[in-house]
């Protein structure tokens, strides 16, 4: 295990009928007048934009909305919303979604303070020196950016999906209620169940030796996301198995999971430069890419995924090779079994579209932990992935 400071300043409001409590919350701080972000008409259907408004002007705290986050955030967007927060002098930022809201509010956040680029902060060109408060109301669990200081944003101008943060960033109270979330469509909860299981297979694949008590924890979660992802998509409406899920999702992200070990973020990496070729979701990017890129790295860790095959899917038989391969394969199938896609070619990907795809990926630089990747390594990962 490797030397570690954990840190998490986050408050976490979870349960039914928390989204009221948000004015509260917000008026605690001190804070007046907040951007309202969120991204299409979901939040009207689920009755979520009606409470959340009602508890700010029960609390007197005025607001101006901005709305159309696309589900993989532009910058362009980010641009619109930081000239309203300069423009109107607003205090801090109430962020209604998924992920992509909440990212999208961080970099607004980090923006509001800055007078070049928000863009310097992902390039390495500026770093963050201050930030708005930001307060997530989370209507689907994927990212676990309601409890972490990261965010990922795509320029679309320069072909570019890329991360950044700061510990400026961890959101000041997130209101997550599950029962909101019992009407999502199914792909929607497939996708945040990939997501939320790619956040823990980075840390547990990472490469880090002699982490018994984190790899507990990961195949904690790793079981508990399998179980109740099937409970839900036979019962969108049970609650209990949609507060395993979405706590489950926060947990893979918040950083306790990944406390004394590296994490390899390479599937990301290439993940990202397929989302920016084709726009699919990130959770169906990544169930395409990462069994992919386990198959390529596997060999480099047999023991690992030997200890993957016997703890998550029971896999006793055959060689430490053998286990490790048929766990890859099976979690595949488990992927299909949602409706997850698992090949590039079925998200419109051809062969040829490799090359740009692997192209963009390199811009990024050398991926990886457990195993370095150039520009190389990505495409053989791509083409494992594309059928």
């Amino acid at each position: 295990m490797l030397n570690f400071t954990y840190y998490n300043p986050t408050q976490l409001v979870f349960g039914k009928d928390t989204i009221k409590t948000i004015g509260n919350h917000v008026s605690s701080f001190g804070i007046k007048k907040v951007l309202f972000l969120y991204g299409k008409g979901s939040i009207f259907k689920n009755g979520v934009y009606d409470t959340a408004i009602a508890s700010l002007k029960e609390h007197n705290i005025d607001f101006i909305e901005v709305s159309g986050v696309k589900p993989n955030p532009v910058l362009s967007k980010v641009h619109e919303a930081i000239k309203i927060v300069k423009n109107n002098n607003l205090e801090g930022i109430v962020a209604v979604g998924g992920g992509s809201v909440v990212d999208s509010a961080k970099a607004i956040a980090a923006g509001a303070f800055y007078d070049g680029d928000v863009w310097d902060f992902f390039e390495g060109k500026a770093q963050i020196t201050k930030a708005l408060p930001i307060f997530p109301i989370l209507t689907i669990s994927a990212t676990g950016s309601e409890m972490n200081a990261g965010g990922v944003i795509t320029n679309e101008a320069e072909g570019k999906k890329w991360g950044f943060g700061s510990h400026l960033l961890f959101p000041k109270v997130s209101i997550l209620d599950p029962s909101v979330q019992a009407t999502l469509p199914t792909i929607q909860t497939v996708n945040g169940a990939v997501d939320g299981l790619s956040h823990v297979f980075e840390a547990y694949f990472g490469g880090t030796s002699n982490t018994d008590m984190e790899d507990e924890l990961s195949e904690g979660i790793i079981r508990t996301i399998i179980k109740h992802t099937r409970i839900l998509i036979e019962d969108p409406s049970n609650y209990d198995s949609r507060s395993e899920l979405a706590w489950s999702a926060t947990l893979a992200l918040n950083g306790i999971n990944g406390v004394g070990r590296r994490g390899d973020w390479s599937s990301h990496g290439i993940e990202h430069g397929v989302s920016v070729f084709n726009d699919i979701a990130h959770g169906s990017g990544l169930a395409i890419v990462m069994p992919a890129w386990m198959k390529y790295v596997h060999s480099t860790w047999p023991e690992k995924f030997e200890r993957f095959a016997e703890k998550i899917f029971g896999i006793t038989e055959g060689t430490r090779e053998e286990k490790g391969l048929k766990a890859i394969e099976t979690l595949r199938a488990f992927y299909k079994e949602i409706g997850a896609p698992i090949t590039l070619k079925e998200v419109g990907v051809e062969k040829k579209d490799l090359d740009f795809i692997a192209d963009t990926v390199a811009k990024q630089g050398v991926l990886g932990s457990l195993k370095r990747l150039e520009r190389d390594d990505v495409y053989k990962i791509l083409e494992i992935a594309f059928e």
